[in-house]
């Protein structure tokens, strides 16, 4: 950590901030300039309180060199981490596509999506059973019955489930039903209590990315997770929100390369809530795989025009096995499989 003292310090003053860092048990090393007065903090960054060094008299900025985010960070981890859902491996060589319908509707429903997602060649299935919406008037999911519904869908074709967890209270449900992977929203990626629980878990997270949130905000709430003894946490980009109408959310393609860089963990893209339309999502999956993505979260429903959420983004059967046809190819082209 680096401490910039102010142009009119004292030595009164220098020696405040040495002995303030002497007593958390951390060196100095103070470098006069010109200009300024420089104090580099030698030792664990964990143990300064940044915001009561930024009070102390003759301060002027104080910069972490370390990175806030530790346990998911690039340094932490050189090799990148491949996560076993049931046998079924993300990160590395292979690229999954998550694939399903936007929420569980009905057994039958769910039964055909399950046959339909493993016969395009897909290893996971994803299906929300609880819901978030923006109104309260629109449907929720089928709750704990959806757990059970997805479940069986899923068992007959062999496929780990992929659902999202919204609330503490859920968790109990969450395990009867032996979830695969648990999912954390965009508008639950700083739920820190949720998180927390989460990190207890010994079950593999998607966390996706809030809709405004800055990729160190990300990292840091993956963090929590990682802090709690899970590792197995999964980043997914949904897009953000923008200034723009045209589409859903703009999808951050630059980030799939900057977490590549900052992280050790595995992302996925999901090109469906970032378009919000059908006809954009396999270029924006193409796009992502070529950018380096590990995996995609993409909707099917077996009728589009008959889903009770979200029915615009939802891919047809054809459209997905259309679409797996055609990441082969970039896979290919990159080293990669799918």
């Amino acid at each position: 950590m680096i401490i910039i003292m102010s142009n009119e310090v004292t030595d009164t003053q220098i020696d405040s901030v040495v002995q303030r860092l002497k007593g958390w048990g951390l060196g100095s090393n103070v470098s006069r300039g010109m200009e300024r007065t420089v104090i580099g903090a030698i030792g664990d960054e964990g143990k300064i309180d940044k915001e009561l060094l930024q009070a102390l008299p003759g301060v002027e900025d104080v910069i972490r060199v370390m990175k806030p985010y530790k346990i998911v960070a690039r340094s932490y981890q050189k090799q990148d981490t491949v996560i076993d859902i049931k046998g079924v491996k993300l990160g590395g060589r292979q690229i999954q596509v998550i694939a399903g319908p936007c929420s569980v509707e009905t057994q039958a429903q769910m039964d055909e999506a399950a046959a339909q997602v493993a016969a395009a060649g897909c290893r996971l299935m994803r299906g929300g059973a609880f819901k978030p919406r923006t109104s309260p008037y629109s449907f929720q999911g089928a709750g704990v019955e959806g757990l059970e519904i997805f479940r069986q869908a899923a068992d007959k074709h062999k496929l780990p489930i992929v659902t999202e967890l919204m609330d503490v209270r859920q968790i109990d449900a969450f395990l009867k039903y032996d979830v695969d992977v648990i999912q954390i929203g965009t508008r639950n990626m700083q739920n820190f209590d949720l998180l927390k629980e989460v990190g207890r878990l010994h079950k593999p997270v998607v966390l996706k990315r809030g809709m405004a949130a800055t990729i160190s905000e990300w990292l840091m709430a993956a963090e929590y997770i990682a802090a709690g003894g899970n590792h197995d946490i999964i980043f997914c980009e949904r897009g953000v929100r923008s200034f723009e109408t045209y589409y859903r959310n703009m999808l951050d393609v630059t980030a799939i390369p900057v977490l590549k860089k900052e992280t050790h963990l595995p992302v996925i893209i999901d090109p469906s809530h970032a378009g919000g339309k059908a006809w954009m999502v396999p270029a924006l999956a193409r796009a992502a795989i070529a950018a380096g993505a590990d995996g995609l979260l993409v909707e099917m429903h077996p009728n589009p025009c008959e889903a009770w959420c979200d029915a615009d983004q939802a891919l047809n059967p054809q459209e997905l096995v259309d679409l797996m046809g055609q990441l082969k190819g970039i896979a290919q082209a990159i080293g990669r499989d799918i």
